[in-house]
């Protein structure tokens, strides 16, 4: 089993395509991603990590996407998002199903 998933892997790195890994908590999602990410074509850029399982349902698209100074209260300064820091490099969510539905889409 371990032998396909290498082989998976090694085509993979060769491509530039958005991946989903899909397994239980604990099956080492995370390393498969950061494989992919340091010996893929976007290991020169940035690996963000993010919990989304941590992430309180209101903020969710604030920390995905960013916010702008005085967009909410409480929005004191400018904020880059997720998307915006792992520009050039791989985007890992982990615990996407304990995301609300809409924020799926």
């Amino acid at each position: 089993a371990m032998q396909d998933i290498y082989r998976m892997l090694a085509r993979m790195m060769q491509t530039d395509l958005t991946v989903m890994i899909s397994g239980e908590s604990g099956t080492g999602k995370e390393l498969v991603a950061r494989a992919l990410h340091e010996y893929g074509r976007r290991r020169g850029g940035p690996f963000v990590a993010i919990n989304m399982a941590a992430i309180p349902r209101d903020l969710i698209e604030s920390e995905l996407f960013g916010h702008e100074k005085g967009a909410f209260t409480g929005a004191q300064n400018r904020s880059t998002g997720r998307f915006e820091q792992a520009e050039g490099g791989t985007l890992f969510l982990d615990e996407i199903g304990d995301m609300p539905m809409e924020a799926q889409t």
